[in-house]
């Protein structure tokens, strides 16, 4: 029987995406080990209203202290890797990365790369105000990728962020926010973009390929999710 590594991950922002990286690791696992099969996995997790306290008050420093110390409860665990299962706090995922022995997958970086290997340069990004108006993510897809990153514009902005921490967190999704995505992915490939990165856990949940089936979508959620199924079944 083939040996897996331990995946480690950081969850509880919010915990449907905890949720939903636990399942897709262990499907995917099946698939490719066998039914019966299941992931080596380590979940750490925190309270989500925590985070969003410090989010309110521009406490970074705080984020990157509790996600440092989360990762640091993984490797300790046994962890042979990590994943932050939330594309916000990737903001502070350089400094966590610095606090472990232990490879961090950063979800810009399999993004990135699944972008550049299907030959676009142009991508559209949705995602909190903070994935998209910081550095952390559309940054580093442009300095290591050379993507040209293009955002919705503000009121559209304003409108995924809210829906993303009142509605997705709280596990509402409606036909009228899948409306509103749908004529914003729409208006950014009218501006260029080759495709759109769902930028957030929970987007994904609401946004299907069948949603706008001549748009290709890059979901952070399953690209992060396929890094870490790959370092699982590689040998070491």
């Amino acid at each position: 029987m083939q040996e897996t590594r331990t995946v480690g991950v950081i969850g509880g922002m919010a915990w449907e995406s905890s949720a939903t990286y636990y399942r897709m690791i262990n499907e995917k696992i099946a698939e490719r080990l066998g039914a019966r099969h299941s992931a080596r996995l380590l979940l750490n997790s925190t309270d989500f209203e925590e985070i969003i306290q410090w989010h309110g008050a521009d406490d970074w420093a705080a984020v990157g202290r509790k996600v440092t110390e989360l990762a640091q409860g993984l490797e300790k665990g046994g962890a042979g890797c990590v994943l932050i299962a939330c594309v916000t706090q990737h903001n502070v995922a350089d400094e966590a990365a610095a606090g472990i022995g232990i490879p961090l997958i950063h979800i810009a970086d399999v993004t990135g790369e699944a972008i550049v290997a299907d030959g676009r340069r142009t991508i559209g990004l949705l995602g909190t105000r903070f994935t998209m108006e910081k550095d952390f993510f559309a940054g580093r897809l442009r300095d290591h990728f050379g993507l040209d990153v293009r955002l919705p514009d503000e009121p559209g902005r304003a409108y995924l962020h809210e829906t993303i921490f009142e509605e997705f967190a709280k596990g509402v999704f409606t036909d009228t926010a899948r409306a509103r995505y749908i004529d914003i992915i729409r208006g950014l490939v009218a501006e260029g973009a080759e495709g759109i990165i769902l930028g957030c856990t929970e987007i994904g949940l609401l946004i299907r390929q069948s949603d706008v089936p001549d748009v290709p979508l890059y979901d952070t959620t399953e690209l992060h999710v396929n890094a870490a199924v790959e370092f699982s079944l590689a040998k070491d």
